[in-house]
């Protein structure tokens, strides 16, 4: 099991580095790494005896470590003993504002970086443009008690993909940057790019463990493919294959009582519209959509807060030891009139034990979420190329009890941690994204067999 040690920091310019008194190096660790930085140092037990790292301050000079850095993971391979891991978080939309260097999102950036000490890595923000391929450094934001700062550092030892939209993610710079950070510098990049609705559907449908818990889904080519299924379930969502955010969803009802298609979609508000057939639907609704966008879904009769649809996010999170664990679960109740349960949409969060009053009821689906999406994640995870380090699942269940996988997202959003009982499931979902970098840095350095110095 990885283990995270204090670092402190002391006035010397020999190059030294002493280690936590709980640890055992041979006397061949001769060499200090942080990042991509490696230097000849002294490496000995710490001489007072005491279970921290201490850094000289000639060595963090040579090495670029933050002297504001608080805690650490080590990793020996060979004669070289490397302290962090060093973790690039990887982003786009930087401003030249010290105080919000990344516009809007600095805040969220900010929360991220603050479990510093807990996750016991070295965190930094950055963006293709703060790359210094000559000098082999990159000039990195981080976030302390002092508030935002920028330092030069090393590559890092892994790199933590949150580009905020897919447009970025295909610009020609983030694409070029990827490539030769990953093929010719050797840094894994974790949770890299958003999934591909049909395609994580396709590849879960083979396997038995996960097709469970799938709705039927099919791209979207034909009015006859939507009849078929408003036969079978009475309603389908139809939703692009790449969107995110709820947008653009669009639910369909057929109702045998008043032989009619409803349409309930939200764009500036909540609507509903009636149509006498599916054809008049289809050409007004989704007139200037392409079809080859778009994926029809399975509508699934949920359980209800007073009348109003419930679904479930549940993030799942890797650890330092590369186990995957629900680290949050949080109901979404709908929005009067929507046909999705984001906030955006007059949607409401409440946590399990402010929706279901009954405990034994409560837990059955606290198991049953759980059960559903560590099986989801180690699914997903075995199929879908990349290494993927955290999910965010949009999960249901339906009036029998059963769970239903409606979409996973590779880059989670957030808000349902603006609820006030979430803060501590907020926190440990930040950690544990960071603290997956340890277990990434560690089979790193088991596939290298040795690092090139």
């Amino acid at each position: 099991m990885a283990t995270r040690y204090k670092i402190e920091f002391f006035e010397e310019q020999e190059l030294i580095l002493y280690t936590p008194s709980a640890l055992s190096f041979p006397e061949t660790a001769t060499k200090a790494a942080f990042g991509s930085k490696v230097a000849a140092a002294k490496i000995e037990p710490h001489p007072n005896g005491r279970n921290v790292f201490a850094a000289s301050s000639g060595l963090a000079a040579a090495l670029f470590i933050p002297d504001f850095l608080t805690a650490v993971h080590c990793f020996q391979k060979g004669p070289l003993l490397l302290i962090g891991p060093l973790v690039g978080i990887f982003s786009s939309g930087f401003t030249p504002y010290r105080s919000h260097p990344i516009g809007a999102r600095s805040a969220l950036f900010a929360k991220l970086l603050s479990v510093q000490a807990a996750a016991g890595v070295a965190p930094f923000l950055f963006g293709e443009q703060h790359i210094d391929w000559e000098q082999g450094l990159i000039r990195g934001f981080f976030y302390s008690k002092e508030g935002w700062e920028s330092r030069d550092v090393p590559f890092p030892n892994a790199i933590y993909d949150r580009l905020p939209n897919r447009r970025s993610e295909a610009m020609k710079n983030s694409r070029a940057v990827k490539e030769k950070l990953e093929k010719e510098y050797l840094i894994p990049w974790y949770n890299p790019g958003f999934f591909n609705k049909l395609e994580v559907h396709d590849r879960l449908f083979q396997d038995h463990r996960a097709s469970l818990y799938l709705p039927e889904t099919h791209a979207l080519e034909s009015f006859h493919q939507i009849e078929r299924m408003l036969s079978d379930y009475g309603q389908v969502y139809v939703k692009p294959i790449h969107g995110s955010l709820g947008l653009g969803v669009h639910q369909i009802v057929y109702s045998r009582r008043s032989q009619a298609y409803y349409c309930r979609y939200h764009d500036e508000k909540n609507r509903l519209l009636k149509f006498r057939s599916l054809e008049a639907l289809m050409n007004q609704v989704f007139a200037k959509k392409q079809p080859g966008r778009l994926l029809v879904q399975q509508g699934i009769h949920l359980i209800a807060d007073n009348g109003r649809p419930v679904d479930f996010r549940v993030h799942a999170n890797k650890d330092e030891n590369g186990d995957w664990h629900v680290t949050a679960i949080a109901a979404k109740v709908a929005g009067p009139g929507s046909p999705t349960t984001h906030l955006k949409n007059g949607g409401e969060i409440k946590t399990l034990e402010q929706l279901v009053g009954d405990s034994a009821q409560r837990e059955a689906y606290r198991t049953a979420l759980t059960k559903a999406a560590l099986t989801l994640a180690q699914s997903i995870d075995d199929h879908i190329e990349g290494i993927i380090g955290e999910i965010g699942f949009d999960l249901g269940i339906d009036t029998g009890g059963k769970v239903w996988l409606f979409e996973a997202n590779s880059k989670p959003g957030r808000s349902i941690f603006t609820h006030p009982f979430m803060k501590e499931f907020d926190w440990l979902t930040r950690k544990m994204s960071l603290s997956f970098a340890v277990y990434v840095t560690a089979r790193q350095l088991e596939e290298l067999g040795e690092m090139h110095t």
